[in-house]
């Protein structure tokens, strides 16, 4: 029997709150339902917290149903208030070009052809031409001030201050879902939990304006075992632009989830089936040295997000940096990478190894890093160095780079500026 698909949704851990989950099931089982959620293009890429998302999208889509993925270009010129600190207002061409950078990345995430085909839409093509007389009449009239006061992120910034064009950013999102349903029956939005208060006006809104009701459900935030976001420890989000976040550095962010979560995030961020990940999960509690389920997560997000050659990439670096693979094999583009993710530093021509070994930081001085050499624990592009005055010099790699490690597990690079 076919799993219902708010069942698999359950199961997999996509659902934080949903509106009336009797009604949303009927609906959903009844046909094709429209449904949609929205980007605003306040960055050049989306990131790990919007591939769940589209993520979600698709697995509605695989369940017959047709998805609107709407990127904001309206939206994305007012910016979503946070719980700290007013938005920057980006340029209106900074916002167009980044509408058609995250256009092209969601293309890829849903499906364009059959019968519930996908669409892509705009905001800014129904907001552009509103006066401000007919917002406040047609829209604003519906959204009483002691509930936005109510909402948390408003809440939150009252003593420190929140602009009216912040405060006023739900009127606009909550908008989109009534044009949505007016213009494409759409009678579901998707999000993140820290969207629920956002779409659940638009709920409300369709309700005040045209009577209807429709349904809102929202995926919980992602987070490490300790409650951080996901990605907070490294100091920036995890972009899905390869020219932000290099496919290495996001396969490694996958590879190193925690154990606590791994099985989690099998399940959200990848479409594997859940009697699949069972057996992963319990494969991985008898050998967890192997880390089974983290090398399994990073090659199925990493080939669906970079494809499957950058995974081979990674999975190579990995190897070649501790002399498992040849480092010559590598790409420039992965070696460099890698070695950026283990630490990089610029050297001048004729450094020796020992001056490599503390500038990386592998050993604590000079002194330490002589004594590493004299005593076999020293590699330069894995081989073992035997003169603590041998330079980098005849050994580079391609770009100038070079492979340093002590020990079996401690690996940093250099990379030789000549000139």
């Amino acid at each position: 029997m076919t799993t219902h698909v708010l069942d698999d949704l359950e199961a997999r851990g996509l659902v934080a709150h949903s509106t009336d989950r009797d009604a949303l099931r009927a609906d959903l089982s009844a046909g094709p339902v429209t449904y949609y959620v929205g980007f605003d293009p306040t960055a050049p890429s989306l990131h790990m917290g919007n591939l769940l998302q589209l993520l979600t999208a698709r697995r509605l889509q695989l369940a017959g149903h047709r998805p609107l993925i709407l990127v904001g270009g309206s939206t994305g010129l007012i910016g979503d208030p946070r719980d700290v600190g007013e938005r920057t207002m980006n340029s209106r061409e900074t916002v167009a070009e980044w509408v058609e950078r995250i256009r092209a990345q969601v293309e890829q995430y849903v499906s364009f052809e059959g019968d519930n085909a996908a669409r892509v839409v705009n905001n800014l093509d129904w907001t552009k031409d509103v006066n401000v007389i007919d917002f406040l009449r047609d829209i604003g009239k519906h959204f009483p001030v002691n509930r936005m006061l109510d909402r948390q992120v408003v809440a939150s910034r009252l003593e420190s201050g929140i602009s009216y064009t912040e405060f006023s950013y739900v009127l606009l999102q909550s908008m989109d879902y009534l044009e949505l349903h007016r213009r494409y029956g759409t009678s579901l939005q998707t999000g993140g939990s820290d969207q629920w208060g956002n779409i659940t006006a638009g709920v409300e809104l369709i309700r005040r304006a045209d009577g209807a009701k429709v349904h809102a459900l929202a995926t919980p935030l992602i987070t490490k075992a300790d409650g951080t976001k996901f990605g907070k420890s490294t100091g920036g989000a995890l972009w899905l632009d390869p020219e932000m976040l290099s496919p290495y550095a996001f396969y490694q962010t996958w590879i190193q989830a925690e154990d606590s979560k791994v099985v989690e995030y099998l399940k959200q961020f990848t479409f594997l089936d859940l009697e699949e990940i069972a057996d992963i999960a319990a494969e991985s509690a008898e050998k967890p040295g192997l880390r089974i389920a983290q090398r399994r997560l990073a090659a199925e997000v990493t080939a669906m997000v970079h494809g499957h050659d950058e995974v081979r990439a990674a999975e190579q670096a990995s190897a070649a940096l501790f002399g498992r693979a040849e480092l010559g094999d590598l790409p420039p583009r992965t070696l460099r990478a890698a070695l950026s993710e283990a630490g990089l530093v610029e050297v001048p021509a004729g450094t020796t190894v020992v001056d490599a070994l503390a500038a990386t930081g592998l050993v604590d001085s000079k002194s330490a890093g002589r004594r590493a050499v004299n005593e076999g624990g020293a590699y330069l592009n894995n081989v073992r160095v035997g003169d603590p005055e041998e330079t980098l010099d005849g050994h580079l790699l391609a770009e100038g780079l070079v492979v340093l490690r002590k020990g079996k597990r401690s690996v940093a690079g250099a990379e030789v500026k000549r000139g």
